[in-house]
C-alpha cells in the first residue's frame, strides 16, 4: 500500500506542478476536470448522482467554469440565481421524486467543490500568479505535512476525539506555525518576483497560517461527511488515496482564503 500511495503521490505532484507552471488553458482543464469529478463523488455519497437535480448541478458547474475561463465574472451571480430557480422548478415539477434535501445538497455541492476549487485557477491568473499560487499548497499540503510530523512526535491532546481521533492540538498548531514559516521562507527567496505585494514575507506568513487553519477545517469537514455516511473514501480514482475529494479536501478550503487575503493584503 505504501508504494502504491507513493506512486500516486508522485504522479499527482507531476500533474499539479506541470499544469500550474503552464497555467492558462492547461491549468483550467485540470482544475475543471478535478472539480467535476469531485462533484460527482460528493453527489454519489448523498445518493443524488443519478437524479435530475444532479444533472442540473453538472450543467450549472460547467457553465460557471466557462464564464470563469472567458472572464465573464459579472454574469456569475445571474448564473447562480438561475441555478437555484431551475433547481426549485425541478423540485416542483418532479415532486415527490426529489425532496428539498436533494435541492440543498446539489446547490451546496457546486459551491463546496466547484466554486471553491476554482480559486486555484483564479489565484494562478492573478498578477504574479505563477508565484502566488503555491501559497495554496503551502497552506494545504505543507501544513498537513508539518501537522503530521509535530503530531506524531509531540501530540498528546486530542482536538476532535470523535471526528478524528488521531488529530491533536499540538499537531494542528504545528501545521499553522509550519505553514507560516514555509510561507515566510518562500517569500524571502522569491521576494524580487513579488513586486505587487507590499510586504511579501508578512503577507505570505499570514496567508500560510490562515490557509493552514482553513485547510484543517476542510479536512475535518470532509471526514465528518464520510463518518456521517459511513464510507471510508469518496472514490477509488487515485490508488492509495481514494477519490479526488480525499486528496483535495484541504485545498478546497485553502484556495478561496488565499485569494481573499492576497487581494486584501497586497
Amino acid at each position: 500500500m505504501f508504494w502504491v500511495r507513493l506512486r500516486s503521490s508522485i504522479l499527482l505532484m507531476i500533474i499539479a506542478i506541470t499544469s500550474i507552471l503552464l497555467g492558462g488553458p492547461v491549468l483550467f482543464c485540470v482544475v475543471s476536470a478535478t472539480a467535476l469529478i469531485g462533484l460527482m463523488e460528493l453527489y454519489r455519497v448523498f445518493q443524488v448522482n443519478k437524479k435530475l437535480t444532479a444533472y442540473v448541478g453538472y450543467f450549472a458547474s460547467a457553465a460557471y467554469l466557462t464564464l470563469l475561463f472567458f472572464r465573464k465574472e459579472e454574469l456569475i451571480l445571474i448564473l447562480l440565481l438561475g441555478f437555484l430557480l431551475l433547481l426549485m422548478a425541478v423540485f416542483v415539477f418532479t415532486f415527490p421524486d426529489n425532496d428539498i434535501k436533494d435541492i440543498s445538497i446539489v446547490f451546496f455541492g457546486m459551491f463546496y467543490v466547484v466554486v471553491m476549487l476554482s480559486f486555484v485557477y483564479r489565484v494562478r491568473m492573478m498578477e504574479n500568479g505563477s508565484f502566488l499560487v503555491w501559497l495554496i499548497f503551502i497552506g494545504g499540503w505543507g501544513s498537513d505535512t508539518c501537522a503530521y510530523l509535530v503530531g506524531i512526535t509531540l501530540g498528546k491532546h486530542k482536538i476532535t476525539p470523535v471526528l478524528s481521533p488521531k488529530k491533536t492540538v499540538e499537531g494542528c498548531l504545528g501545521g499553522v506555525i509550519g505553514a507560516a514559516l514555509i510561507g515566510f521562507i518562500y517569500a524571502t527567496v522569491f521576494k524580487h518576483n513579488l513586486h505587487t505585494i507590499h510586504n511579501p514575507q508578512l503577507t505570505f506568513a499570514i496567508t500560510g497560517a490562515a490557509g493552514s487553519i482553513l485547510s484543517q477545517i476542510g479536512d475535518l469537514a470532509a471526514s465528518g461527511i464520510k463518518r456521517q455516511y459511513s464510507i471510508k473514501d469518496y472514490g477509488k480514482l487515485i490508488p492509495g488515496h481514494g477519490g479526488v475529494l480525499d486528496r483535495f479536501d484541504s485545498i478546497i478550503f485553502t484556495a478561496p482564503v488565499c485569494f481573499a487575503l492576497l487581494m486584501l493584503l497586497k
